[in-house]
């Protein structure tokens, strides 16, 4: 392009045009290619806060770009319509024959050559996406999401990561134990989504449901380390003393410890005041008529990471109970009032008791604490701060 100056005027704005065409530029060209990957988007959970990440990063800094191991999965036209470029490749494989296993990571190091950053939600005990991406010469990390794993693969994996993410202080500690790579950054949540709001009117209708009712409300991927069925044990146990109160249970019921729990519920002749609601996605309207949430989590097996629905409770204004486990426990660092021992329906019992008979000046206090810890350490704003600063650390830049 040419430009021919008539005067010092004309000189001064050509100038500062350049100035500012060359700043973007060098911005441009400096942006981070950071590539997330998923091995499917068959449960929207571990998705949705990869695309939530994603979406918010800083865009003068970093350029986002998302690669899922096949097309299926409810959520994965909502990452298509989002904008961020999305890729179909098979990025792990399996290393039963250590040559072939070797041959197609040195194959695939060609997808990885184009990115400065690949971020892994592969919680998969697995170490092909890893190698290949060294191969590459690419930085390579992963978030570890909960406190299991399998085989030996993993440790793999973490000699090879340029960085770790770990998602509360126990899994620091148990896996990675003075380990410089690692980083911990506990999940955070929208609270633009979830806030405190009135009743869903409709959600009470749909169920039958009146305003009288005390509603304890547990939201869970329906697997027997989520111990639902202590929380149906110290339902019962109050169910005399509070008529009202009615326990739903959101999350997908289907399988055999969901019919379990559905046998257990119809044993109380508790049928009519369980509800199983099944999968469900206005998780919002439910939070906004529950006089209570639990989350029971077992102590054993993987338990949890940064679970997001005692987040997503928190942040709306829902009173919550929760077992004393890891990753629980560091979000409610400052209620520990609120835990209770894993497994034990008894001490369970109690405190429900207690949180659906408090009077409402003793919800408030409870509301505003949670708050309150929530908006200094679990927002979404929080969580991708954290990784932007790692990000930069990993890649050198700061």
């Amino acid at each position: 392009m040419y430009w021919q100056s008539g005067s010092g005027g004309d000189s001064l704005l050509i100038r500062e045009f350049i100035n500012v065409s060359l700043t973007n530029y060098k911005r441009v060209i400096n942006k981070i290619k950071i590539l997330f990957t998923i091995p499917n988007f068959d449960t929207a959970g571990s998705g949705k806060a990869m695309l939530k990440l994603a979406q918010r990063l800083n865009p003068d800094v970093f350029e986002p770009h998302i690669c899922s191991g096949r097309d299926k999965g409810d959520f994965i036209q909502t990452v298509k319509d989002s904008g961020i470029p999305f890729y179909i490749f098979q990025f792990q494989h399996s290393f039963g024959n250590k040559f072939n296993g070797l041959r197609l990571s040195w194959q695939k190091r060609k997808f990885f050559k184009q990115f400065d950053l690949v971020h892994s939600f592969n919680y998969i005990d697995d170490y092909s996406e890893a190698l290949s991406a060294r191969l590459a010469g690419t930085k390579w990390i992963f978030v570890k999401k909960n406190m299991g794993w399998g085989g030996n693969s993993w440790k793999v994996r973490s000699r090879l990561a340029h960085g770790i993410i770990a998602q509360n202080t126990d899994m620091m500690k148990q896996f990675y134990p003075g380990n410089k790579k690692v980083r911990l950054i506990p999940r955070g949540v929208d609270t633009t989504e979830f806030k405190p709001r009135p009743p869903a009117e409709k959600l009470l209708q749909e169920f039958g449901l009146t305003p009288k009712n005390k509603i304890v409300l547990a939201v869970a991927n329906l697997v027997s380390v989520k111990g639902i069925e202590v929380l149906i044990d110290a339902f019962a146990a109050n169910s005399e003393k509070l008529p009202e109160s009615v326990l739903m249970i959101v999350g997908d019921n289907r399988g055999e410890y969901g019919d379990q729990l559905i046998a257990n519920a119809n044993a109380k002749g508790l049928n009519n005041r369980i509800i199983f609601t099944g999968k469900r996605k206005d998780i919002r309207d439910f939070q906004s008529i529950a006089n209570c949430f639990v989350l029971p989590t077992l102590n054993k097996g993987r338990q949890e990471g940064s679970p997001v629905a005692l987040l997503e409770a928190l942040a709306s204004g829902t009173p919550s109970l929760a077992s004393n486990v890891s990753g629980i426990r560091d979000q409610l660092t400052d209620i520990t009032d609120q835990l209770f021992e894993a497994g034990n329906s008894d001490e369970l019992a109690e405190k429900l008791n207690w949180f659906l008979t408090m009077t409402e000046d003793e919800r408030e206090a409870i509301i505003t604490k949670q708050l309150e810890v929530l908006n200094q350490r679990y927002t979404l704003e929080h969580e991708v701060a954290l990784h932007e600063a790692f990000y930069l650390k990993v890649i050198g830049r700061k």
